[in-house]
């Protein structure tokens, strides 16, 4: 029986077409979003969200940048996080993973079932806040936002069967042969091979530090200390509690004060401006991206 290489031509056609429609369908929504954004708040409570603004407002934003300091500050207090984050995770699980990839290091079951066994069970959220807060003495720093994601098992596991399955071991034992120690195994020979995962590693803790909100909710007091994510969530917090409450409205009204806030369009700016910045991180990953993910994980 003669054994078929590839696909035929309307297969490849069919394949094309539906992953086509398919980044069309996760593209569309981002276009919506930033269409809203652009459009004006009246519109949108008469005739709804359109992918075409009918009158075309900044509106949403200008409310938005009335403080624009704290934007600007909330940006660079995020950067720092990334940045920091990023490296240090990264850096730290490589040299976690690295050891437990090595045959010839005896302890290597034991610290993998250490990793796995945090996968499956943790000490909870009020344990896990007194650590931070009563003995790390980390509340209301950034540090309290870099720290608890420097390490995840899932990665971990994901590095060690890259370096287990993709690092030549006759590599490793002409370095020692030449003299090279551990540590200028791991940093001149290992880390350069491992572009590939580190780099995916990297792009999703990056996207997990740019996410999240939880972390400032529960530590950060210090508003210059905001994360854009929480920045946003506060200030959408905020445009709903004065538009839900009619007896603010009727106070600020009652003084000669005017409300308007464009609750929907400012949700969507709110959006565009969570979302843009971190599409910027994409094109470098890129190229490493599928190649890590797929020698990364070859075998369990």
């Amino acid at each position: 029986m003669k054994q078929v290489s590839g696909t035929s031509r309307a297969s490849q056609i069919a394949l094309n077409a539906f992953f086509a429609l398919y980044s069309l369908n996760c593209l569309l929504p981002i276009v919506l979003i930033a269409a809203v954004s652009f459009s004006s708040e009246t519109d949108i409570i008469r005739d709804g969200y359109k992918f075409i603004p009918q009158n075309f407002s900044l509106e949403a934003y200008k409310f938005l940048f009335i403080d624009w300091m704290a934007i600007v500050r909330a940006y660079g207090v995020q950067l720092f996080v990334i940045v920091v984050g990023t490296l240090l995770s990264v850096l730290m699980m490589a040299c976690y993973a690295y050891p437990i990839s090595r045959p010839d290091f005896p302890h290597r079951r034991v610290f993998s079932f250490f990793a796995i066994f945090t996968m499956l069970f943790n000490g909870g959220l009020i344990p896990w806040y007194m650590v931070y807060v009563n003995i790390l003495h980390l509340k209301d720093t950034l540090w309290a936002l870099i720290m608890p994601f420097l390490g995840s098992a899932f990665w971990i596991l994901v590095l060690r069967t890259f370096f287990q399955t993709s690092i030549p071991g006759p590599v490793i034992e002409s370095a020692r042969i030449d003299g090279a120690g551990e540590l200028k195994t791991f940093l001149s020979i290992v880390l350069p091979l491992s572009t590939p995962v580190l780099a995916s590693v990297a792009l999703f803790q990056t996207l997990l530090y740019w996410n999240d909100f939880f972390l400032p909710m529960v530590f950060i007091v210090d508003q210059e200390k905001y994360t854009v994510q929480y920045l946003m969530y506060k200030a959408l917090q905020n445009i709903q509690f004065i538009a839900q409450n009619p007896t603010i409205a009727a106070e600020i009204t009652r003084s000669g004060g005017v409300i308007t806030l464009p609750s929907e369009t400012v949700r969507m700016a709110m959006g565009v401006m969570g979302i843009g910045p971190i599409v910027f991180a994409y094109p470098f990953f890129q190229r490493y991206f599928v190649k890590g993910l797929t020698l990364g994980a070859v075998k369990g």
